[in-house]
């Protein structure tokens, strides 16, 4: 088995192992260190916490985020298709805009079951 085919793979993960930890270790080592109780009491924007931090968040805010990361990654796979528009040819601009029907029906049915609606 010859080894000198990993080499470079290996050396590879090595150089990355060193980026990602000498940085740490070194910010840890020389960084200064002095903690007070002002510095490690819990704060918020300033001021003392007022509520507790593990509060509940309306389950409407993440239907809003996912749905958001949802159509937004959709439609980034238009721009690498409306850069090869002209070498995909009619095949590909018909499969577009079926792709694209399916999205518009999508938020249609999210939109009418008030799934942006925040009240």
């Amino acid at each position: 088995m010859n080894l000198d085919q990993y080499l470079p793979v290996l050396l590879f993960i090595l150089v990355g192992i060193v980026v990602g930890i000498l940085p740490q270790a070194l910010g840890y080592i020389l960084g200064p260190n002095r903690p007070d109780p002002a510095k490690n009491s819990p704060y918020e924007c300033g001021f003392e916490a007022f509520e507790d931090a593990r509060m509940k968040f309306d389950v409407r805010y993440y239907l809003v985020a996912i749905l958001f990361i949802l159509f937004d990654l959709e439609i980034a796979f238009l721009f690498p298709w409306a850069v090869v528009l002209k070498d995909v040819g009619a095949i590909g601009f018909w499969a577009a805009m079926v792709f694209l029907t399916i999205l518009v029906v999508g938020f249609i049915y999210e939109w009418k079951k008030g799934a942006l609606d925040w009240e």
